[in-house]
């Protein structure tokens, strides 16, 4: 899925090209692109006709726009979703699920999903950590990249968890925008195994990769994102080129570019965790438990 920056490099764009106009009509040519709004297409038609797209807005991973109404389009990327910005007269694309056309006649808000997990929904707003977001956003965490995050008061909600690092970086609800690739890179960055205990962890530790994951997703982000194939890209199609930079993640058998080990790959949670046996020590609980098993 689509992490931190390549949801910023989609914000940018729908902000430089959609923010300030009014919504002429919604055309739904995919059920499954809506089925989060109830009322299905009428519903989402009648409340974004005649609204004009106030600001584009992030939080973490999710992706919204404010309406002049207070309410809020919220855009679920999904797997393979995409907000394309294109000229009306640019053939549909094969996986084109909704469009926007707006009153000035211009350029169309294209929402295309190959594997239709993602969609459209829009949404009431609730008042989260002294801002306005919507409804389904509103148990999510700030992300590093926010003005407003909290380092130190991340660093606390950490430590007093049971669970392990990697598992941490994940949840959402203590801090956003962090996902498998970026957990893979902050924790190589900071020396941390993903297995750690995140209530044995000092505060310098959980400092440290929380200034790495700023670090790489701001480095990330200077490059477009990290696009694997052809389904991230930005409102004009164009993929990032961050996946060069990458360290670890998808790097398996690989030299580190730290100490030349192998970069090993491990099960986790249904997906893999990339990471140096050298810079990473695995922590010693998890070793004793791997001999008894």
């Amino acid at each position: 899925m689509p992490e931190l920056p390549e949801v910023e490099v989609v914000r940018r764009g729908v902000s430089d090209h959609a923010v300030g106009r009014t919504v002429a009509s919604v055309e739904v040519l995919h059920p499954r692109a809506v089925r989060r709004q109830a009322g299905g297409a009428p519903e989402l038609g009648a409340r974004l006709a005649g609204r004009t797209l106030v600001a584009a807005r992030r939080r973490g991973k999710f992706l919204w726009v404010d309406l002049d109404d207070g309410t809020a389009l919220l855009a679920h990327l999904g797997m393979s979703g995409q907000l394309l910005v294109q000229p009306a007269d640019r053939p549909d694309e094969k996986h084109l699920r909704v469009r926007l056309r707006f009153r000035d006649d211009g350029s169309e808000l294209r929402f295309v999903d190959q594997r239709t997990f993602g969609g459209l929904t829009a949404v009431d707003t609730v008042e989260s950590d002294g801002e306005r977001v919507p409804l389904p956003v509103g148990h999510i965490g700030r992300d590093p990249l926010d003005p407003a995050f909290d380092l130190e008061a991340a660093v606390g909600a950490y430590r007093r968890r049971r669970t392990e690092l990697k598992r941490a970086l994940l949840d959402q609800t203590l801090v956003s925008g962090i996902g498998n690739i970026y957990a893979d890179e902050s924790l190589w960055r900071a020396r941390l195994h993903s297995l750690r205990p995140t209530a044995r962890l000092t505060r310098p530790d959980v400092r440290n990769v929380l200034t790495a994951a700023h670090e790489v997703m701001t480095e990330s982000l200077a490059q477009g994102g990290t696009s694997f194939d052809a389904l991230y890209v930005d409102v004009h199609g164009d993929s990032g080129y961050f996946a060069r930079a990458l360290a670890v993640y998808g790097r398996e058998d690989e030299p580190c570019p730290r100490c030349g080990t192998a970069i090993r790959r491990t099960a986790f949670m249904n997906r893999s965790s990339f990471w140096c046996p050298t810079c990473q020590k695995v922590p010693r609980a998890a070793r004793e438990q791997k001999g008894s098993s």
